[in-house]
């Protein structure tokens, strides 16, 4: 009897299995609280442990290690939502599984602490960088480029549009991470350095940067008023630009606020002040 008991304890004690539909619950935890507990001692930290909280809890059964585990994941840390959050939170969700099976099993720790940070701390700015370039750079834009007819017509779909199919495509897009990065473990590192992913990233790139000329050639609308005339015939300013390089006025405007970025940094603000000021003195003097 008392085997029995000692032996139902030793079991009680194990890892429980680690499931698809526990990575999926963990992601989508760290994605709807992902800007909710943001501390500059942090960053999104809390949001990773928010998410991992479950797995570490069917992981580690004593308290101590449950308490270890959550401090490991409380460690600085910031990424872009579905590409650095979905493959570190399935990274993080394999690594944790090994490393609980090592402690239970007395046998050698390979999954050290520093092994376990170093991984998420190299790759959450890497992945942070894909993301930003590819979600916030290229897809939110042809998600936007599709809706503004809509909103110019009056549409609410208009303004719904973008955001919910966005909000939706970044869901689909760390569930799927997550569950892979889960399944490969540590060699997810280099799917997503292989050559596949890299040029799938370079022609995004390209399509965002078509998306944002559409965008500005054709709802940034700069003309100039400027006309005179000369023995007898008017020359109208507009129509010779039009004639020369259609669009040259609103790609004059983006390219100055863009060279404006480059020097001063991304204020916005400044950027908008200045560009009022400067579209008001010209209109003043009749250039515009």
């Amino acid at each position: 009897m008392t085997e029995a008991i000692e032996k139902t304890q030793v079991n009680s004690q194990a890892p429980e299995e680690i499931t698809k539909k526990d990575v999926t619950k963990a992601y989508l935890r760290w994605h709807f609280a992902n800007e909710i507990p943001h501390s500059f001692e942090r960053y999104l930290a809390p949001s990773l442990l928010y998410g991992m909280m479950p797995i570490l809890k069917k992981l580690y059964k004593d308290d101590d290690a449950r308490r270890a585990a959550y401090k490991r994941q409380l460690l600085f840390f910031n990424t872009q939502l579905s590409w650095g959050g979905g493959v570190i939170t399935g990274l993080m969700s394999s690594m944790e599984q090994q490393r609980a099976e090592e402690e239970y099993t007395d046998s050698e720790v390979l999954m050290q602490d520093d092994l376990m940070y170093n991984t998420k701390a190299g790759l959450m700015g890497a992945l942070a960088g894909i993301g930003d370039a590819i979600d916030s750079g290229t897809v939110q834009y042809i998600f936007i480029a599709i809706a503004v007819p809509w909103a110019q017509q009056g549409s609410p779909l208009g303004a719904l549009f973008p955001f919910i199919c966005f909000a939706t495509y970044q869901a689909i897009l760390g569930v799927f991470f997550a569950r892979q990065a889960f399944a490969m473990g540590r060699n997810a590192t280099g799917l997503m350095q292989s050559t596949g992913i890299q040029t799938a990233i370079e022609t995004l790139s390209v399509l965002g940067l078509f998306m944002m000329g559409v965008l500005a050639g054709n709802y940034v609308k700069v003309e100039s008023t400027l006309k005179f005339v000369i023995s007898g015939k008017d020359f109208v300013i507009q129509d010779i630009l039009d004639q020369i390089v259609p669009g040259l006025l609103p790609l004059a405007v983006v390219m100055g606020v863009y060279w404006f970025y480059t020097k001063k940094g991304l204020k916005v603000t400044q950027a908008l002040l200045w560009l009022t000021l400067i579209l008001i003195v010209l209109a003043g003097i009749g250039i515009l």
